[in-house]
């Protein structure tokens, strides 16, 4: 576990504060938990927009990427392709994606009716979570080009990396905040990233206005904001309004789902066990194991040995003889498995 997180945090150029804090946010799961918590991801319960395809998309793009640079292996590459399947089935028949857009669309949309949003703006993006993650794939979908920035610079360097966006120091965002026409703030700061005073001498002679969509949860941007002239100010809650009706009739949707995904984790168990090679080499050494004490047994009584010492060595040398032939298949076994 510990190879896995370095190589995360690695790849992800994570900072030293989010390296000392990342025990916090990862999750682990084992056994058949691994199972129901992949296949509720897939099939879209645990998007922040219920039924949304982006989860799906990153599931298959990461097994795509892990079999082309051969870092799966055999059971990896059953239990995704498993889940993908199963997944797919389980929104076909229930619909639960019909009419779905995430918070990033949403928003983009709204940027695009109430700002005129059309390419030629100068667009920031604050955050470099999933909901910014979203607006970013939103963005990306309709060829507007964006800054990206965080509090901490690595962090938007990182995510510009994966997601595009031009990455730009949170000090210099604030100097140069009459520079943007859309501003969307998605960060998972439990503070005002933006408030009055913070931009209110920088704002006071831009011409143009400025739409700001804050979709935080909680708000990040200070209601006060909207004072100042030429700026319009959209918060999470109006945001997401437009999406209420659908979210409702989506509620017999998510218990169809979790039905279906019910029945099939025991399938998906059953499938995986087969693949485990352990179990199959117990039990041959059980049944080889049983049969050479049997088989010892006799050999004992015709030579009618009876010194414990003797009997030890003997006993010692069959059992010996068993386990380096056992430990043949089973070494066998665990390159299979890695293949």
């Amino acid at each position: 576990m510990n190879k896995i997180k370095e190589t995360w945090a690695s790849l992800t150029e994570l900072d030293e504060y989010d390296r000392g804090h990342f025990d916090q946010i990862l999750e682990v799961y084992d056994g058949k938990d691994v199972y129901l918590h992949l296949l509720r991801l897939a099939s879209g319960l645990e998007s922040i927009v219920v039924g949304n395809e982006s989860v799906m998309d990153d599931i298959k793009a990461a097994i795509a990427n892990a079999k082309s640079s051969k870092a799966s292996g055999r059971i990896l590459n059953q239990l995704f392709d498993s889940i993908i399947r199963i997944a797919t089935r389980i929104r076909n028949a229930t619909e639960i994606s019909k009419g779905v857009t995430s918070i990033g669309d949403i928003a983009v949309k709204i940027a695009q009716e109430n700002a005129g949003l059309d390419g030629k703006q100068h667009v920031l993006l604050i955050g470099t979570g999933e909901t910014a993650a979203m607006v970013a794939k939103s963005l990306n979908k309709k060829g507007y080009a964006f800054d990206i920035s965080s509090m901490i610079i690595e962090r938007a360097n990182g995510f510009s990396k994966i997601l595009g966006g031009k990455p730009v120091k949170f000090e210099d965002v604030l100097k140069g905040f009459d520079k943007f026409d859309i501003i969307f703030v998605a960060t998972t700061a439990d503070y005002f990233v933006i408030n009055h005073d913070k931009i209110r001498i920088v704002m006071e002679n831009k011409k143009k206005g400025t739409m700001i969509l804050d979709i935080s949860d909680p708000r990040t941007v200070d209601e006060t904001v909207s004072t100042l002239p030429g700026i319009k100010l959209m918060f999470r809650d109006q945001i997401t309004e437009m999406d209420e009706r659908n979210l409702k009739a989506r509620d017999d949707k998510i218990i169809a789902v979790e039905k279906l995904i019910s029945k099939e984790i025991p399938i998906i168990e059953a499938t995986m066990r087969r693949l485990d090679p352990e179990p199959l080499v117990k039990d041959i050494f059980a049944s080889v194991d049983s049969l050479r004490k049997k088989e010892l047994e006799k050999a004992l009584q015709m030579l009618g040995e009876t010194d414990e010492k003797k009997i030890k060595i003997i006993d010692d040398l069959t059992k010996a003889v068993v386990e380096n032939i056992i430990s043949i298949p089973a070494g066998s076994s665990k390159k299979a498995e890695k293949a």
